[in-house]
């Protein structure tokens, strides 16, 4: 998918594919760059004390590397990688040139899969990834007989470009290469994936005709072994494609509709239209099918309570969709029409605790032991470091509980006072979940003898 062109709500389907050597790849390339460097350090030599200096500068370009790929896709393609699969297209030779550095570079910048040519062995073998980090790319779908039990220890899911010689392809033709690769697969090797690639222009027919067709393939795909994907399609083919593959027995044509926020908790209840996809894709905002209006429902119109929509998802029976989304509102951010979050009540727990330190943030009664911590410093971080040792000293079950609730509030109380919510914690977490490189993890001397200067006091 070509999201830097004017199409990046389009990731909200969760998932996309970058090619970025067709993008402007001067960004790019400085990271690919900086990975070769990164291999080309000799961490061998002879010395111990070359080792030690080498180790240390391949750390730096290491980081250095992260950094730059972080920002090329937050940054400059402008996408939230903690929430939307990123599938990174790299050349086989620069994966060898970086001696598969530049995979575990992307990766940990939040990528979820590398794409690398399927026929290149020897690139998919240096990357040095999980094999359900990375997808094998065949462009000529007869290469893959000849090459499969290599890529298949190595990777779990293979994606087969239908060729531009095939105009226009058919649902009978994409259905039988689909079907046909899963069953060689799926005979051989339990969980493999088998994906096409796909571009809409060479169908020739009106974006309603190409649901038509791409809906009876995806139906296809049971279980996850099987799926699709378009290359640059606009919001219009990519919406209709995508509601074509969700069943309803509504006399109305209408898909159920779960809103959810960052943290999967359920704001409310909607209906969905093909338009209203294709309307939500075009905007990046929540979008739906007002039943009483009979029409479009562009939530927060009128309200001023938008959402920012994040991701589409179908449930695993295919006749349900969730939309996930950020809650926004002038005065609160509220899904529900009583003005509150969601359409059945007042939060609970740790969401009930980030709306009470907002408010005590915002405005505080007389003698709050909140607005107390909020304007000293030092106060909040002695108490931080004071209930995170009783945590760690407690032994039973309601006393470990008891512990981790007061370490949650003051740690809220930390996170409100610098702005931060639930939801940039629960975003960070994820963005880690994708990381394939991982530190030893030991505790630091110098922050442990800093807790006890605190807790000497």
């Amino acid at each position: 998918a070509n999201i830097n062109n004017g199409k990046a709500n389009l990731q909200a389907v969760g998932k996309c594919r970058i090619y970025p050597e067709q993008m402007d790849k001067t960004e790019y390339r400085s990271i690919v760059a900086k990975n070769i460097e990164q291999a080309n350090v000799d961490v061998t030599t002879t010395t111990v004390e070359n080792q030690k200096a080498n180790k240390k500068l391949r750390k730096k370009l290491m980081k250095e590397g992260v950094a730059m790929a972080k920002k090329f896709l937050m940054g400059t393609l402008n996408i939230d990688v903690s929430i939307v699969e990123v599938e990174m297209y790299v050349n086989a030779d620069d994966l060898i040139a970086s001696d598969g550095c530049l995979a575990a570079c992307l990766l940990d910048a939040g990528c979820q899969s590398i794409v690398c040519d399927g026929t290149n062995i020897d690139a998919l073998d240096i990357a040095k990834v999980p094999r359900d980090r990375l997808i094998a790319h065949f462009t000529i779908p007869e290469t893959v007989e000849g090459v499969i039990n290599d890529v298949v220890a190595l990777s779990s899911k293979i994606s087969i470009e239908v060729s531009d010689d095939v105009v226009p392809p058919t649902a009978d033709h994409l259905c039988e290469i689909l079907s046909l690769e899963l069953a060689k697969q799926k005979a051989k090797r339990n969980g493999f994936q088998v994906v096409i690639q796909v571009n809409p222009t060479n169908f020739n027919v009106n974006d309603t005709e190409l649901a038509s067709i791409i809906g009876p393939v995806l139906k296809t795909c049971k279980d996850g072994h099987g799926g699709l994907t378009m290359v640059d399609p606009s919001p219009s083919q990519l919406g209709l494609c995508y509601a074509a593959c969700i069943r309803t027995d509504r006399p109305d044509g209408l898909f159920t509709t779960v809103v959810c926020n960052r943290s999967e908790e359920a704001l409310g209840l909607v209906y969905s239209s093909k338009e209203s996809i294709v309307a939500a894709l075009e905007c990046g905002r929540g979008v739906y099918y007002s039943r009483s209006r009979k029409g479009l429902w562009r939530k927060g119109d009128t309200s001023g309570h938008y959402q920012t929509l994040h991701r589409l998802d179908v449930d695993c029976d295919g006749d349900a969709l969730r939309f996930c989304v950020t809650q926004h509102g002038d005065d609160v951010a509220a899904f529900c029409h009583l003005n509150t979050l969601s359409c059945w009540g007042e939060p609970r727990g740790i969401r009930q605790l980030e709306g009470i330190l907002k408010e005590r943030l915002a405005k505080a009664p007389e003698g709050s032991y909140t607005k107390r911590l909020f304007d000293d410093p030092e106060l909040l971080r002695d108490k931080l470091v004071e209930e995170a040792q009783e945590l760690s000293e407690a032994t039973t079950k309601a006393h470990v509980a008891e512990e981790l609730a007061d370490v949650l509030y003051f740690a809220m109380t930390k996170a409100i006072k610098a702005g931060v919510g639930i939801d940039d914690a629960v975003a960070e977490l994820d963005r880690r979940s994708r990381k394939v490189t991982r530190r030893k993890g030991d505790s630091k001397a110098c922050r442990i003898s800093a807790a006890n200067q605190i807790l000497e006091k």
